[in-house]
């Protein structure tokens, strides 16, 4: 695990606690949302196969196609309490320990059961802001079919539009079917998600999508997918992260030729995205209304995770930024220009990521499942 030498905390101020508040309680809306977006459609008459990595990609994508219905063990029994206990409970429960602890804490009189309920709600909230996530993959892939010059990578997106299609499917479907129902969005995730849709420039999609937000995405998964012993979500899980390592590798592939030809002032623009994008997915974790529905007021246990320990921070980033900070390194980003984005990274404490496992690394790893599936199919394995 890297160490992080330079660390800048937020002020802690009643303010700062009620904007965190504000923004993270998931209100339902109207159930169909409309996003306004002013994107120029790219039709290509080149159809010459020029780029080989994504034309590998593609051929890859198209032999690891799974079906969400008759893949996965649905018939599976899952007990969500022991699901919930795996993943979330017993970590919960000691981050929130000196709360806990306080005078006229509203967590003092806690315990098996209360802690049970919250790690369920808490894990309800994580899977169902995945969900949505998915959607606005689903969405964003579709606009990147639409908006891409090259052919190559049309062909490349197409497959991801039915990747996203069937996450959405699986994790909705457990959510509903083996959990106890979902969340709606939280707005740190709605907000990130209709800038990433209304910009007009179809690589801010490709940067806000394939390398923020799946990026984080493959992180989260994996680390579920190590605690958990419940046998249909694992599997979900490693299905869903060999696709998922194969959109962020699509979006380094894409992005290193296109970055390699903009100007300083468009490479700062990218940066300045790219930073306030992973501050909006970091702020998604505070779920208010996960305490709110608990009858807690989210208030001091906002305040506590401000003022998390260090450890609890250092595991809270490593999850989150361990994919992302490398690949905005390999995209050149890090130190384009003056290195702004090397030092809003290190201000947080996270630049000790930038060399951790790539996405190629993790392509390979979890590119494995369509070879399982090769081999329980008879059929010949891509090369």
């Amino acid at each position: 695990m890297p160490t992080h030498t330079e660390r800048v905390r937020p002020t802690v101020t009643d303010e700062a606690i009620d904007a965190v508040i504000a923004a993270g309680r998931t209100e339902r809306e109207d159930v169909v949302r409309a996003v306004q977006s002013s994107t120029d459609v790219a039709f290509t008459w080149d159809y010459e196969r020029n780029r080989v990595p994504l034309a590998k990609l593609y051929e890859k994508a198209k032999h690891s196609q799974w079906n969400g219905t008759s893949d996965l063990p649905w018939s599976t029994p899952v007990d969500q309490e022991a699901v919930a206990g795996q993943v979330d409970g017993g970590t919960t429960a000691r981050r929130f320990t000196a709360l806990a602890q306080a005078d006229g804490s509203p967590l003092k009189s806690w315990g098996t059961r209360e802690w049970t309920r919250f790690a369920v709600e808490s894990q309800n909230s994580t899977l169902s802001q995945i969900l949505h996530g998915e959607q606005g993959a689903l969405v964003c892939t579709a606009k990147i079919v639409e908006t891409v010059p090259w052919i190559d990578a049309k062909y490349y997106a197409a497959t991801q539009v039915m990747d996203e299609a069937r996450h959405v499917e699986v994790f909705s479907r457990y959510l509903d079917e083996k959990l106890s129902g979902h969340y709606p969005i939280n707005p740190h995730l709605q907000a990130l998600l209709d800038d990433i849709i209304g910009d007009p420039r179809w690589d801010i999609t490709y940067l806000g999508m394939q390398i923020m937000v799946e990026g984080l995405a493959l992180a989260v998964f994996g680390s579920i997918h190590q605690m958990t012993t419940e046998p249909l979500l694992k599997k979900l899980l490693r299905y869903v992260m060999a696709d998922e390592a194969r959109h962020v590798a699509f979006g380094v592939l894409g992005l290193q030729e296109y970055y390699a030809q903009l100007s300083a002032p468009e490479l700062r623009e990218r940066q300045e995205f790219a930073y306030e994008a992973a501050l909006r997915l970091r702020r998604r974790w505070f779920q208010p209304d996960v305490w709110e529905r608990m009858g807690v007021d989210p208030r001091p246990v906002v305040r506590i995770m401000l003022e998390s320990p260090p450890r609890a921070e250092q595991v809270f980033a490593g999850m989150l930024f361990s994919k992302i900070v490398p690949n905005c390194r390999k995209l050149g980003l890090l130190d384009a220009g003056d290195g702004w984005l090397r030092a809003r990274f290190t201000e947080l404490g996270v630049i000790g990521y930038e060399h951790a496992v790539d996405t190629g690394e993790d392509y390979d790893t979890f590119d494995e499942v369509a070879k399982d599936r090769a081999r329980s199919s008879g059929e010949a394995q891509p090369r």
